[in-house]
């Protein structure tokens, strides 16, 4: 079939929306299409070749939509069923996911090549090329085929263009907090960074208990956006900050520092590290370019005061248990999903809604497709 899709095809230039052929799916896979994608920071990443993924590549990994076909040995999706794409595919039987840790399920190596995880081959195509995938997805496109180790089925009754955010930032945000940084009732939190991924970090650190929340970040409308998803105060720095961590801690600081910014940087570790007192924990959830191989910080502090440094990825969840279980939070008005979206576009409007990303206009944007 036919269809259409964004696709970059070198690093520093635009997305290209344009039409591609997509095949039937083959065993394993599904065909569904796509009612919304979530337009993460991780997308960008590509532009910016801070994730070096095998390019050309359709972008996308925030996705929902409806299943239209299914391939040979699926027997637990059918045609109509609703699904969330889980940004990393889970088997089941590995080794991370027999101990519950599908977040790190080994077939996420097969996620920078871009193919299909059953035989390594392309279902996209465009220009006579194959297309390569973001994270074996590919959801800005009308449709798509994936691999059923990438679907989470969903209650039809969810709007689809919510739903998608649980696909990625809303889980690693809210499981950075609850599950990596194990926030527990009456700590402090900072939050570094209030995008897709820092305002549920927020949420999550409030669900959980938290009594003093700093949401970070030098946007005016960002901090403004934090009051309402949980934060308690807010700073235009990690400097500034340091002065309002102490003053309402009374010197103690953070027990939790969570960091959410767009773009990681090894030479701000140190600073995150000073947020936090004695056994204090920071959790460095936001991607730092591949290339990057040095960490500023002070590993005295880190000894003499048993302060922690943790990576998270997925927000150290567990996609076929935590995406039900946010869109039933979501149901029963405990999570905000409505209040993420600053704006929707069409897949044609791609390029604004990431440029409106990088002027800090948006918490999230999200495509929305017919």
């Amino acid at each position: 079939m036919k269809t259409q899709a964004a696709i970059l095809w070198e690093v520093g230039a635009p997305w290209s929306v344009e039409e591609i052929d997509l095949d039937p799916p083959g065993p394993g896979e599904v065909l569904v299409k796509l009612a919304a994608s979530g337009m993460c920071h991780s997308d960008e990443h590509l532009v910016t070749g801070d994730l070096p993924f095998a390019l050309p590549i359709v972008g996308g990994h925030e996705g929902a939509g409806v299943v239209m076909e299914v391939g040979v040995g699926v027997s637990w999706l059918a045609p109509g069923d609703h699904v969330v794409f889980g940004f990393i595919p889970s088997c089941g039987r590995c080794p991370s996911c027999s101990r519950g840790h599908q977040n790190l399920c080994d077939l996420g190596a097969k996620m920078g090549g871009g193919r299909q995880i059953t035989d390594g081959t392309s279902r996209h195509h465009a220009r006579g090329q194959d297309l390569s995938l973001m994270c074996i997805l590919g959801t800005f496109a009308h449709h798509t085929v994936v691999n059923e180790a990438s679907c989470i089925k969903i209650d039809n009754d969810i709007p689809l263009d919510r739903a998608c955010l649980t696909g990625c930032g809303v889980v690693t945000g809210w499981g950075s907090s609850v599950y990596a940084a194990e926030v527990a009732p009456g700590d402090t939190v900072a939050v570094v960074g209030v995008g897709g991924i820092g305002a549920n970090a927020l949420q999550g650190a409030k669900l959980a208990g938290a009594k003093r929340i700093i949401a970070i970040d030098p946007v005016e409308f960002k901090r403004e956006k934090a009051m309402e998803l949980g934060a308690t105060h807010t700073a235009s720095s990690m400097t500034e900050a340091v002065e309002v961590i102490g003053q309402i801690t009374w010197g103690q600081m953070a027990n939790k520092v969570i960091m959410t910014m767009g773009v990681g940087s090894g030479e701000l570790i140190g600073q995150a590290m000073a947020l936090a007192g004695k056994r204090g924990r920071v959790v460095v959830t936001n991607i730092h370019p591949a290339l990057e191989s040095s960490v500023t910080m002070s590993g005295l502090d880190l000894t003499l005061y048993e302060k922690q440094l943790v990576g998270s990825l997925f927000g150290s969840g567990n996609p076929r248990a935590d995406i039900p279980k946010l869109l039933n939070l979501y149901r029963d008005g405990l999570l905000d999903l409505d209040g993420l979206i600053t704006r929707r576009y069409p897949l044609e409007g791609v390029n604004d809604g990431y440029q409106d990303m990088r002027d800090g206009k948006n918490i999230r944007g999200v495509l929305v497709y017919d």
